[in-house]
């Protein structure tokens, strides 16, 4: 099948483009408002886009409440989401009014970052401690302004439990990262394999 993404005519029940870029590592998103109020919110459109420096991105589909603490403060933290912690995750998903402490929702402890002034999950497996470099609106290829901004932000800090700590790595074996897939579908990595790159003929 083919279909052209300006009508949408899939004829598919549900659109298929977020199974088709799948999995997709959960940026669960922890800032702090000016006010003082404590923020947490899943993003599937999320990933590192740079290791030197270390950026990650994370893209709202409108302005939500995360968007505006991380533009009004330039900060964030990122949240390891993991299959021991994936309930709580959901529950930090709901919509609820600006204020409200998904941590507390959540049963979650917030722990402050040592670098910026943005809570961590304090039972999360690692945790990285981000200054937003820059926030782009979207635009489509007419040039014409989205409603998804895309933040992104260089990593100051990391945080990692020893528990999941072996043979001198952060082993995801271990850590049981949930990704996202489409839909309302979600999967634990497991199990991991090693591939070596080939070396050059």
């Amino acid at each position: 099948m083919f279909y052209d993404t300006t009508s949408n005519a899939h004829g598919l029940a549900h659109d298929p483009f977020k199974a088709i870029v799948a999995p997709r590592p959960i940026g669960w998103i922890g800032t702090k408002g000016r006010d003082g109020a404590f923020n947490l919110s899943p993003y599937s459109f999320f990933n590192a886009v740079s290791d030197r420096p270390k950026i990650v991105m994370f893209s709202s589909s409108g302005r939500k409440d995360t968007l505006r603490n991380a533009t009004e403060t330039g900060v964030f933290t990122v949240n390891y989401v993991s299959a021991n912690l994936v309930g709580a995750a959901n529950a930090s998903s709901a919509a609820v009014p600006y204020g409200t402490d998904e941590f507390s929702l959540s049963g979650l402890t917030p722990v402050m970052g040592q670098l910026v002034d943005a809570p961590l999950v304090g039972e999360a497996y690692a945790g990285l401690e981000c200054r937003v470099t820059e926030i782009h609106t979207l635009r489509t290829v007419d040039g014409t302004l989205s409603d998804s901004h895309a933040v992104f932000g260089q990593v100051v800090g990391i945080h990692i439990d020893e528990k999941v700590i072996r043979g001198g790595r952060f082993d995801v074996a271990l850590a049981r990262p949930v990704t996202r897939l489409g839909y309302m579908d979600y999967a634990e990595v497991q199990p991991v394999f090693e591939l070596l790159r080939p070396k050059a003929p």
